[in-house]
């Protein structure tokens, strides 16, 4: 885990640079001001944290000054660090699958890494010893089948799969039958990129899971959102269409590297409340960790605040 502590903080880079860095530049040798406090606003918002976000860390800064008119900056960090703390509070999902089997359905919009994503989780779990299975379900796109086929090959996991143009809930119903006759413990269906603003897409989502909800109706099914974290906050505006559609019940963030705006998860979870299961920093098949609390606001902070206040 430390190991995957130090990628994180390398990736995230330029946020951290943001925060940490730029939070010092603004607040060094000078006196808290309506000025000081936009720059470190207009900051805030370029990492895609959300208006309430930045209006509870600047609500608690302006706060600790009235009480402590020489705030220094590393405190200013700190104070940021644990509202962020507390609006996180609860986000960290965990997940290990108790029934037989348990279902995860990996929704989404184009190009957000579900089938990488879909993949990785298979290996994850499959090394934690759980019998997994993977459901081609993304038949609308003729290399996603090609490219999860890759990976299964790779990982040495079983897939279940059609042709190209293919019903998608006819895949997941004979994935789902075969990972019963199996005996699996997870079924992961990667589906086809929708975007959110296209009903019909959407309508086709809901078939997949009556579809599910019919073969296996004592099942447990969930239904992740994979959120590109280049997307900042216009990733608020899926979650919000997707929850409608299928009540989401967890979100997993990728592509979390340098040119990523860590501020988006932080909103994500304030509004939504939904449980951030895992974290994506690259392609690799390790790439994809449960996400902590800690070790994001380490990637963003640093540790150097966390010894001195943050925690």
């Amino acid at each position: 885990m430390a190991g995957f502590f130090k990628n994180l903080k390398r990736k995230l880079t330029q946020t951290v640079r943001s925060l940490s860095g730029k939070i010092k530049n603004i607040f060094a040798g000078v006196k808290l001001s309506a000025e000081r406090l936009g720059e470190m606003e207009e900051l805030l918002y370029q990492a895609d944290f959300g208006r309430k976000t930045v209006e509870s860390i600047l609500d608690a800064v302006r706060e600790s000054h009235s009480r402590n008119p020489k705030l220094r900056s590393e405190e200013i960090s700190a104070i940021a660090r644990r509202i962020l703390r507390d609006l996180l509070e609860g986000s960290e999902g965990s997940f290990s699958p108790q029934s037989f089997p348990e279902t995860i359905c990996l929704v989404g919009i184009n190009g957000s890494g579900k089938t990488t994503t879909a993949a990785k989780l298979a290996i994850l779990f499959a090394r934690r010893g759980h019998g997994v299975l993977l459901g081609s379900c993304d038949t609308f796109r003729a290399a996603a089948n090609e490219q999860i086929s890759l990976w299964a090959s790779r990982l040495g996991v079983e897939i279940v799969q059609s042709c190209h143009g293919a019903d998608a809930a006819a895949v997941a119903f004979d994935a789902l039958s075969a990972a019963v006759a199996r005996k699996k413990d997870l079924l992961i269906l990667d589906t086809a990129g929708r975007l959110h603003t296209k009903v019909h897409l959407l309508d086709e989502l809901d078939k997949v899971q009556r579809v599910l909800r019919k073969k296996l109706p004592e099942g447990i099914f969930h239904r992740w959102l994979v959120i590109d974290g280049h997307l900042g906050t216009n990733s608020l505006r899926q979650a919000e269409i997707f929850h409608g559609a299928f009540q989401l019940t967890g979100i997993v963030i990728t592509k979390m590297d340098g040119t990523a705006r860590g501020g988006a998860l932080v909103s994500i979870y304030s509004e939504w409340k939904l449980p951030i299961y895992f974290v994506g920093i690259g392609e690799g098949a390790d790439d994809l960790r449960p996400f902590s609390i800690e070790e994001y606001l380490d990637a963003l902070f640093g540790q150097e605040e966390a010894a001195k206040g943050g925690k």
